[in-house]
This record gives structure tokens, sequence and C-alpha cells, in this order.
């Protein structure tokens, strides 16, 4: 009884929608919202390409974008399709699951606001490899991170892929595969012609655009339930077809390995994401870059209550309602539209076209972040500073740039046409577990431990790294579900705390096994790195540089 009541509550708020569950008359205000979106982004493209003259403007923005800003730009960088679209869809099947990620994905703030964001910034120029590589050999390490930086870019493109063409194909009637396209080369231009000041500004826009809509969708479900929290959570344990059991982990958390690797890819592994670390070379100071975390974490933690709320609507709204379903007992564009779904519920056609506008606008900027922290691995890490030895000019390192944006752009097609049918937020949190592998202990002991050298760093870091993709394709998801073999030869989701501990210990043991010459004299750097990262000044490195 409960059930029917609240889905007549919603259906007042609007009029009955006019599309069937198995097709989609063109929605005309959402394509309006996204060309107005596309023009006004484009034009920001063309405004920032013009002032993007030198290597620190494409890579930094010529270190003037403001704390605010940056820290508004991060929420942007950070409330991707995995958030709005991957943990409302999850929150909408599973239940707590969702509230694990979600939690998962803000807890990793504080770590970066304490220990690193400040450092960071001291020691760094555009990309966390110049931090690292300040007192270690440049070669190893900067290849390293490189190899890190494009494993974890590569898998949260992936996500933001999916999302993107999953909302075209259920808003326009496109093939799936032709809106992953369009996305692509919209990515590919932006981040080609504009650099980091048009992402900056891309992903202002589209924050300011999803905390609103997030805003207005929350308030609307909790007005279904007289705003009331408790009981929008009665309404969908009563409305769920599980019942109670939303409460309770599910499937993603099922046991206590999963949980604990889980929760240390989501924590770790945001100190580690490197279109995340890079913002923190963008503002003109420590002080500035520690405002940006301030700044981001008030509007990170805002969206994820908003993105709960909306989870539990789309269960109380969508659950048994053949209009959002596919006719198979599933949602129509699959769980990922859950979000989209519940706009029409609460809003109708015009809300509908404002958030998949806004959920649009959310995924390629997402992806011109991503897209630009790969190409600045390619050219800035490995091409300029390894085998160009530091020698490359800055307009060789741009082409450079350019050439390897297409390159992951088009590897970003093709792959997120391949895993079209996965959980974007899943396919996240695989991003976050290499991150936590790879990036997030080498960065951390550069930073803190004294004991570090080039070849703990590199050799740990390449076993974490190997370990975390080998985990990954041995266990459920690609090895089951991906390449359709019956059982996995590794039994856990989620790899984080086998390749996370692994790196740790070969990074410690070959660190404290190293007696070479290198190995001395990088340790005796640490205290001149010490004094750099706690106040900016200092020496100018060693063999880093």
């Amino acid at each position: 009884m409960k059930k029917q009541c609240y889905a007549a509550c919603a259906m007042t708020l609007v009029t009955a929608p006019a599309w069937a569950a198995d097709e989609a008359p063109l929605n005309y205000v959402a394509i309006g919202m996204f060309g107005l979106f596309a023009l006004v982004t484009l034009a920001i493209t063309g405004w920032a390409a013009r002032r993007t003259r030198s290597a620190h403007d494409f890579y930094a923005a010529g270190g003037g974008i403001t704390g605010f800003q940056n820290g508004l730009a991060i929420a942007g960088d950070y409330m991707s399709a995995a958030s709005f679209l991957g943990i409302a869809g999850m929150v909408y099947a599973t239940g707590f699951d969702g509230l694990i990620y979600s939690t998962g994905f803000l807890v990793g703030w504080p770590l970066i606001m304490f220990l690193l964001a400040e450092r960071l910034r001291h020691l760094g120029r555009y990309t966390f490899a110049d931090a690292v590589s300040f007192r270690l050999r440049a070669g190893p390490v900067r290849s390293l991170s490189a190899a890190g930086t494009l494993v974890v870019v590569v898998f949260y493109l992936i996500a933001q892929m999916v999302g993107a063409g999953k909302l075209v194909e259920v808003l326009f009637g496109l093939d799936y595969h032709v809106a992953v396209i369009t996305v692509g080369v919209l990515m590919i231009v932006y981040v080609s012609a504009g650099g980091m000041l048009a992402t900056t500004w891309v992903q202002l826009i589209k924050a300011v655009l999803l905390l609103t809509g997030a805003t207005i969708m929350a308030a609307a479900v909790l007005a279904l339930v007289g705003y009331s929290p408790s009981g929008l959570l009665g309404a969908a344990v009563a409305s769920h077809p599980t019942g109670a059991r939303i409460l309770a982990p599910g499937p993603l958390v099922a046991d206590p390995v999963s949980a604990v690797s889980l929760g240390l890819a989501l924590m770790f592994g945001t100190a580690g994401l490197p279109h995340i670390l890079m913002r923190f070379f963008t503002v003109p100071d420590a002080r500035e870059a520690r405002r940006s975390v301030l700044y981001a974490t008030t509007f990170i933690a805002y969206f994820y209550v908003l993105i709960f709320i909306i989870g539990l609507g789309a269960i109380v709204v969508l659950t048994g309602d053949p209009t959002y379903g596919d006719g198979r007992g599933g949602l129509r564009g699959n769980l990922n539209m859950a979000a989209i779904h519940l706009a029409h519920a609460v809003g109708g056609d015009v809300f509908l076209g404002f958030i998949s506008a806004v959920a649009f606008a959310t995924i390629l900027a997402v992806v011109c972040g991503l897209t630009l922290s790969g190409a600045s691995a390619l050219s800035h890490d490995l091409y300029a500073s390894v085998l160009r030895g530091g020698d490359a000019s800055p307009r060789e390192e741009l082409r450079v740039s350019r050439a390897a944006t297409l390159v992951l752009g088009t590897l970003a097609i093709a792959l997120g046409i391949h895993f079209e049918d996965q959980n974007v937020a899943y396919m996240v949190g695989l991003a976050f577990a290499i991150a936590a592998s790879v990036n997030f202990p080498i960065l951390f002991l550069s930073l803190y431990w004294r004991g570090l050298t080039t070849r703990g760093a590199a050799l740990g870091g390449f076993v974490g790294l190997a370990t975390a993709v080998t985990l990954m394709v041995l266990g459920p998801t690609v090895w089951v579900e991906v390449l359709k073999n019956e059982v996995a030869v590794f039994p856990y989701k989620h790899p984080a705390l086998f390749s996370m501990g692994a790196a740790f210990i070969a990074i410690w043991l070959l660190s404290v096994t190293d007696r070479s010459p290198h190995a001395a004299a990088e340790r005796a750097a640490f205290r001149d790195q010490f004094i750099r990262s706690q106040t900016g000044v200092g020496a100018a490195g060693s063999s880093g540089h």
C-alpha cells in the first residue's frame, strides 16, 4: 500500500511520461541544453587556447587559479559519472553498498589536506612525479609514475565513457557506439586546444550545475515524505524487493576481506589520483592549495549526502514502475540511469533535460581532466623528462601532449564500447585500487620516509601495479563477466588489500637493502626535501633533477 502511495505522490508532480519502456522519443529540452553547454564550453576552449602559450599554461593554467576556484574545480573533477550515475544506481539496487562507496570516496580528503597538499605544491611543477623525483633519480621514478598514471586514467575513463554512452543512448535513441564516439571527439578538442585553463573552467561550470541539479532533485524526493530522512529510509525499505536487506552490506562487500579492500582503495586511492593531484599545481602557493582542499571537501561532502538521498528516492519512486523498466525486471538503460529516470519522475521533461545535460557535462568535464593528466604523463614525464633528458622545448612538449590526447581519446572510445555493461561506480573503484597500490605508496613515502630509494620506489611500485592489474584480470569482474570464464582465479572483486600491501612491503624491503652510492645520496637529500616541502624554499634538489 505504501509503495502505491509514494508512486502516486511522485506522479502528481508531473504529467504522465510520453515514452514507453522500450523506446524513447527525442527530448528536445535535453538536446537544447546539450547544445548550449557544448557551445559555451567550446567558446571557453577558444578563449583558453589564445592564452595557452607555454607548457606552464597548458599543464597548470599559468598557476593563476584561486583556492576557491580550484576547490570548486577539484569538486567538479571528483563528482564524476561514477558518483552521480553509478552510486545512485548502486543505492537503488543494493542500498548499503552505495553508502559505503560514497563514504569511502569522501574520507580520503582529510588525508590529502593534512598530509599531502602543501608539500606537494612546494615540491612539484606540473605532475606529482615532479615531487616524487625531487631527491630520487628521475628516469626510473617518472617511468613508473607515468605507467601508474596511465593505468588509473584508463580505468577511470572507461567508467566515464560508459556513463556517457548510456546517457545519450537512453535520451536520444542513438546507438551506444555513436554516443561514446561523440563524447570522445569533444574531449579531444577541449584538451588539445585549451589545456588546463579550459579544463578548469569547464569543471567550474559543471560543478555549479551539478550541485544545483542534485539539490533540486534531493529536495523533490524529500518532499514526497514530508522532508523526513527517516521517513525516506522507511519508504525505501518498504518499496525495495529485498526489504530491510538494503540496510546491510550487499554483494559488493559480501565478506570482511572485500569490505577492507574496498575501504583501502577508496580512502588511499583518492590521495593517488593523478588528475586530482595535478590540480594543486594550478594555484600560486601552498596556502591556496590548502584552501583548495577545504573548499573541495565541503562541496564533495554535501554532494554525497544528496546522492544517497537521490538513490533512496529512486527506490521509492521507480521500483516496480513499468514506465522506466526494460521489460525484464531492470531499468531501461541499466542501473546507471536511475538518477536520470528519477529526474523525469519528479520533474518531467524539462527537469529531465536539465539533469541529463548536467550529467553529460559532468562526464565531459571529468574525461577532460583525466585525459590531460594522462597526456602530461606521456609528454612531460616520459617524453620530455625521460626520453629527452629534460632537453625538449616547450613547443615540442606541447606537440607531444596534443598527440597523446588523440591517442588517449581513441583508446577511451574503444574501451568504453568494450565495457558497456559495467557499473560505472565499480569501474572507478578499480581505478582507485590501482592509485592506492602505485601512486599513493610512493608519494607518501617520498614525502615522509628518509629511507626511500630509487630502487625501492621504482621496483616496489611496479610490484604494486602488476599485482593490482593481475588480480583485477583474474578476479570475477574481468575473468568471469568480461572474458566469460566460469570461475574466477582470484575470488575477490577488490584487490587493494593485497596489491597495496605488496607495494609497501616491496618498497620497504628493496629500499632498506639498497647499499648503492645513489641510495646513500638519496637518503642524505631527504633533509633538503623536507625543508623544501615545509617552506617552499631550500635546496634545488638532488639526483632527481
